[in-house]
């Protein structure tokens, strides 16, 4: 079900960008008002992620340390830059696409792609906690890998044309599994912080990929 509601999800992201543009705003605006329609979507969800997994691989010395960091609601300052850098890298990355249609079906691309790699993180990576919601939500079936896997592939051809599509899926595996590598040597394995915090980081290397091969505004 992940990249569906990543369909989902960029899809009210794409129409909002449209919409803006529509009335006159700015590129940059048009971007953040995107973003801000994926958030309020997902509650924050993963940018809330993101933020722990800064903390707690920034603030920690130990693996049970960075766990507890992560564990902690407050936010502190390696997790506020990481949501810093990661609204601003985004849209940029949209502002700088040479039109707003392009930039929708980006989008797309970049919300289901994104959500597309966790099925695998979760299959791949062992719960960092026993009595966590990684450890809870279980690890996925090869099959239910497969299928997230087509979803997202059928997507990005539909949203990117086959070698922009290309080039996203590769630079999508290429994040996830950087954060996987990261998340195993820091904290042991993953957690629903390491979720988030992935979905951000392979979102941003799609867009950044897909903007590069569809073409920018130059």
């Amino acid at each position: 079900m992940f990249p569906l509601v990543g369909i989902g999800v960029g899809t009210a992201a794409a129409l909002a960008l449209l919409a803006s543009f529509h009335i006159g705003l700015h590129p940059l605006a048009c971007a953040l008002l995107a973003l801000t329609t994926s958030i309020i979507l997902t509650g924050g969800l993963h940018e809330d992620g993101l933020a722990d997994f800064f903390d707690g691989i920034g603030g920690g010395r130990t693996l049970e340390r960075r766990l507890e960091i992560m564990h902690d609601s407050h936010l502190g300052s390696f997790g506020a830059l990481a949501l810093v850098f990661g609204v601003g890298l985004r849209a940029s990355i949209l502002t700088g696409v040479y039109s707003p249609d392009t930039a929708a079906l980006v989008v797309i691309a970049g919300a289901t792609l994104s959500r597309a790699v966790l099925p695998g993180l979760m299959r791949w990576l062992p719960p960092a906690r026993a009595d966590g919601l990684a450890a809870a939500a279980g690890r996925p079936e090869p099959a239910h890998i497969a299928v997230a896997t087509l979803i997202a592939i059928v997507t990005a051809l539909a949203t990117l044309g086959f070698w922009a599509a290309m080039s996203a899926i590769a630079a999508a595996i290429l994040a996830a599994v950087i954060v996987g590598i990261v998340a195993r040597r820091m904290i042991g394995g993953q957690t629903g912080d390491v979720l988030g915090a992935a979905q951000v980081i392979v979102e941003i290397a799609v867009l950044a990929t897909a903007a590069a091969t569809v073409g920018g505004n130059g």
